[in-house]
């Protein structure tokens, strides 16, 4: 629920390296700024395919998937955000299917995909919300940083009253906490990454290893590509490994 955390960027990198280990991803934007066409180097959605299509009741099942880094994958795709998704805030709240319309669309007309990702907005509000009733998992990444980490105690109180509200059986599993940017040099990052540490044991709340600060992820997503494309020998490029692990393990889990 803070904007800069890395939502966007760690979305599109485990898009991109769960496709490359073989599973078929759709990365779904529910940002009305478009957050994964940037990142992905996709043109704004034409003709209103966009994911705000798939809200409206006339909906048929054609879902408007575009392919991403087709030069290097072909089983990742996306569904556009765009600003089409500001009138749709509006009618979630007035639908009478509002919060669940997402995992409705998802039963009603399955996406054949092994894994589907939801890249949410900066809110707490019906947005994130849809993609909450449709999870099975979540994954917070949080800046090492103190508003950061104090926002992520309030996102994970939300989302507990969200599971009761909305009487989610099974709850989403919360996969972990994903601490981003960390500079190892900075003494403030190493005291709240120490302090999170036994603060997510109490709680039974896995902390994954965190993604290190690197100029380099800025300059990868401005060309549309992930850092493992743009820069394959960088150091950062295995920061991701004990996610994608975990992301494997339970699509593994799933399948049984």
């Amino acid at each position: 629920n803070a904007g800069g955390s890395g939502k966007t960027t760690i979305a599109a990198h485990l898009a991109y390296l769960i496709g490359s280990s073989g599973y078929s991803v759709a990365l779904i934007d529910l940002d009305p700024q478009g957050s994964v066409s940037l990142f992905s180097g996709l043109p704004r959605p034409q003709n209103n395919r966009s994911l705000a299509t798939v809200l409206q009741d006339n909906f048929a099942g054609d879902w408007p998937t575009v392919d991403l880094w087709q030069d290097h994958l072909e089983n990742v795709v996306a569904i556009q955000g765009e600003m089409g998704l500001v009138k749709s805030i509006n009618e979630l709240v007035l639908h009478e299917r509002g919060a669940y319309l997402l995992a409705d669309r998802l039963a009603d007309f399955p996406l054949p995909h092994d894994l589907i990702i939801f890249d949410c907005p900066a809110t707490l509000g019906p947005l994130p919300l849809i993609a909450l009733s449709a999870s099975t998992h979540l994954l917070v990444p949080i800046q090492v940083e103190p508003k950061s980490a104090d926002g992520a105690g309030k996102l994970l109180e939300w989302f507990y009253h969200s599971f009761r509200r909305l009487r989610l059986k099974p709850e989403p599993t919360i996969l972990g906490i994903l601490p981003n940017q960390y500079d190892r040099r900075l003494a403030i990052h190493r005291n709240i990454l120490e302090q999170l540490t036994p603060q997510l044991k109490q709680l039974n709340i896995h902390g994954f290893p965190p993604i290190r600060f690197s100029s380099e992820f800025k300059n990868a997503s401005a060309q549309g590509l992930p850092l493992h494309l743009y820069r394959p020998r960088h150091p950062a490029c295995q920061d991701f490994n004990p996610i994608v692990a975990s992301i494997r393990q339970a699509l593994t889990e799933a399948s049984k």
